[in-house]
């Protein structure tokens, strides 16, 4: 698998780059940004985001800023712009100087409105928006002008000056650019530059109730900050004339001029991208926020134990393309494993508990097994787990009356406790129901560490917890949130919240051995067998809470190059 460090060849961005640092375009400088707006938590599309333009700044020397695409105060709080700080960090990566924010520049976009205005190439329109967007034409015909457009220039500062004011009502009037009502590009059919919108700004409070739109604010905000590559996903390739056309208007000799370049977002299995549908999720309580490990936030995602370096690794590994692909949640799933393995300590935990008793084994003993905290670490070292004469194993792992090629544990038949015994099964004590309620066993005390002293051959090695030391958990059981790969795909009547999975979390009472309690939330775990788990900031009654965060079994690997 590709890393962040394999060598590689450059994607077309990197192409782009290259040229310019060697044709001194723009001197040896490159000076990238991400620019959020702050209307909800970032999720995986983000991350790849975030990845690819303060990754470029590193590797070319450069430096990437952090703006707040502030500009729609109904929706935007101060919350999403924490979440979203926290988030850039927690990846590993630190912005240039301190946060910019689009409304730092509230001042100028206004002032270059005006000077628009005075140039003819802006006006302020009456209609409103269904009317503007009835009036826009089509692909093939040419839009209908506004009636603003034949209004003076005095008259139209007037007014735009006026709407600074607040002079009139919500929605009343906008200013909108004169560009060209029969372009075939719609985005180029005289756009709106400024809505009259009183909102209070989490920013600027009441100081303003005009708020730029996007497409204006943008470029310009691009152009103040001097960043040389303005790297975006396609779907704004459309805007990217608009974006061109407002930097010809105010551009002047001997400044950087930023270059839009568009890449393939990305699209992911078993999830949804969308802000507004994983607000919806939020909103009406199909998740429980933001950061519930379900989602794919990177909240989430780290409350649910994905690592930094993992999601890093998935961005190098998926590259950057030029269009829309979707990628298989499982490789993501294969990127956190990969890490995961190499960093995880090991324990053993019991999800779906059976008590067992070794009736062989003397009451008032106890005793301790080293066990090493990562085969693939052997720099960190070993813990003693305890051990007793009753224990909990994986009911899983229990057959009564055991189908061909089951090797763990049934009815007189010898399985090794993991660095622990050989044991063999000697009775079945059933509930009122018949289910089974519990195992007897006997051990082999020559067997201390888990080998036959004559060398026999077992074939079956459970993982176990010794009952009086066992610390009970909630064990939170994650599975994708969605039952389609794409979860939009639906039926007529439907919305893509009819493909949640109902069986998108499951909690159960476990336990695990005590040498977890060293650790505190975050603390990430492979619990031997069965998966690997993370410790959940909050507790369940006193008792700690694991997050499961992928399951052993690896799925891509199978599909993936020179897999074997």
């Amino acid at each position: 698998m590709e890393t962040e460090s394999s060598p590689r060849s450059l994607n077309f961005i990197e192409e782009i780059i290259e040229e310019d640092l060697r044709t001194g375009k723009n001197g040896d400088t490159v000076l990238t940004r991400f620019p959020p707006e702050p209307n909800g938590y970032l999720h995986i599309g983000h991350a790849k985001s975030i990845c690819l333009n303060f990754g470029i700044a590193k590797r070319y020397a450069g430096k990437c800023n952090l703006r707040f695409d502030d500009t729609n105060p109904e929706k935007e709080d101060v919350e999403y712009v924490d979440s979203i700080k926290e988030d850039v960090e927690w990846l590993g990566f630190q912005w240039n100087a301190q946060p910019l924010y689009a409304s730092d520049y509230f001042g100028r976009l206004y002032d270059w409105a005006v000077m628009l205005i005075k140039k003819g190439k802006a006006y302020v329109c009456d209609m409103s928006a269904d009317e503007i967007a009835a009036t826009r034409g089509t692909p093939t015909q040419p839009g209908v002008e506004s009636p603003g457009r034949k209004r003076s220039v005095e008259e139209n500062l007037d007014l735009f000056e006026r709407m600074k004011r607040g002079e009139f009502p919500d929605g009343s009037r906008v200013l909108r650019a004169r560009v060209d009502m029969a372009s075939p590009n719609m985005h180029m059919r005289d756009p709106v530059m400024y809505r009259i919108k009183r909102a209070e700004h989490h920013r600027t409070g009441s100081d303003w109730c005009i708020y730029p739109m996007y497409d204006y604010a943008h470029g310009q905000s691009d152009y103040m900050e001097g960043i040389t590559h303005s790297i975006c996903t396609l779907e704004f390739e459309v805007h990217r004339p608009l974006y061109d056309w407002f930097l010809d208007q105010i551009i002047e000799p001997g400044k950087i001029r930023p270059r839009q370049i568009e890449f393939a977002r990305l699209n992911l299995t078993y999830t949804v991208m969308s802000k507004r549908m994983l607000l919806r999720l939020v909103k009406e309580g199909f998740v429980k926020g933001w950061d519930d490990p379900r989602m794919p936030t990177i909240a989430g995602m780290r409350r649910r134990g994905y690592t930094p370096e993992s999601l890093r690794a998935f961005a190098a590994t998926i590259g950057v393309a030029k269009r829309d692909t979707v990628v298989d949640m499982a490789l993501l799933e294969h990127c956190v494993r990969d890490d995961l393995n190499k960093k995880a300590r090991r324990v053993m935990g019991v999800v779906n508990p059976l008590k067992v008793i070794i009736e062989n084994y003397p009451e008032d003993k106890s005793e301790e097994f080293e066990v090493k905290n990562n085969p693939e670490d052997e720099s960190m070292g070993t813990r003693r787990v305890p051990f007793s004469r009753t224990l909990y194993i994986e009911r899983d792992d229990f057959m009564e009356n055991p189908v061909k090629g089951f090797f763990r544990l049934s009815p007189g038949k010898e399985v090794r406790l993991r660095a622990a015994y050989l044991v063999t099964c000697t009775g079945v004590i059933k509930d009122e129901k018949g289910g089974v309620a519990e195992l007897r066993c006997t051990c082999d005390p020559d067997s201390r560490g888990g080998d036959a002293p004559d060398g026999r051959r077992v074939k079956g090695t459970l993982h176990w917890v010794a009952a009086p030391t066992a610390v009970e958990s909630q064990i939170r059981l994650y599975d994708r949130l969605f039952t389609k790969e794409d979860p939009t795909v639906v039926d007529e009547g439907q919305d893509f919240t009819a493909n949640l999975n109902p069986d998108s979390m499951k909690i159960v009472t476990g336990f695990v051995e005590p040498s977890v309690e060293e650790y505190g939330p975050g603390a990430i775990f492979q619990f031997e067998r069965l998966g690997y788990f993370c410790m959940d900031p909050e507790s369940a009654n006193g008792k700690p809470v694991f997050n499961r965060t992928v399951s052993l079994k690896d799925s891509w690997t199978k599909a993936a190059p020179g897999a074997k």
